[in-house]
């Protein structure tokens, strides 16, 4: 299976297209890279897995001129990737604004329980879903994702 790799646990760092994440950028202007290597970070302050974003305060760590804003794009593995999705939320009624690229996973309890709410068939309060066309190209790799993608902005 060529995109074998992509399915397995063998890596979690997954670097951003730098289109996809240029694009947000412009409209969202990121102060922060909620988890990254020294290698793919996509601005100047991140956190890496050393650093445990997970268990320290996004929105208490950043000194901004305007709303804080961070990227995020975590670590794939179904468990990780699920603990993010929660801090996200969790940092989000904080008044910490992310922007996450994920798995359009639709079918996760993380998804439901954070992002979409089945009961009244939309994104929960303050979550905008937006679903990508095709399959992304990650980190200089020569093929696509082998499963579609989605941004997840989480609004104060």
């Amino acid at each position: 299976m060529k995109n074998a790799l992509m399915f397995s646990s063998k890596s979690d760092e997954w670097s951003t297209p730098q289109d996809i994440f240029d694009q947000l950028n412009a409209e969202f202007r990121f102060n922060i890279d909620l988890a990254a290597t020294a290698e793919n970070a996509k601005v100047p302050n991140f956190y890496t897995k050393e650093m445990d974003a997970l268990s320290i305060s996004w929105s208490g760590d950043t000194i901004l001129d305007n709303l804080p804003c961070g990227w995020l794009n975590p670590p794939y593995s179904r468990g990780l990737c699920a603990r993010f999705i929660a801090k996200a939320a969790k940092e989000r009624r904080q008044g910490f604004m992310t922007v996450m690229l994920l798995p359009a996973r639709t079918d996760t309890k993380a998804f439901h329980a954070h992002i979409y709410d089945a009961s009244t068939w939309q994104s929960r309060e303050g979550i905008d879903i937006r679903f990508l066309p095709g399959r992304l190209k990650f980190g200089g790799s020569k093929d696509s994702a082998p499963f579609p993608s989605m941004v997840v902005v989480f609004e104060p």
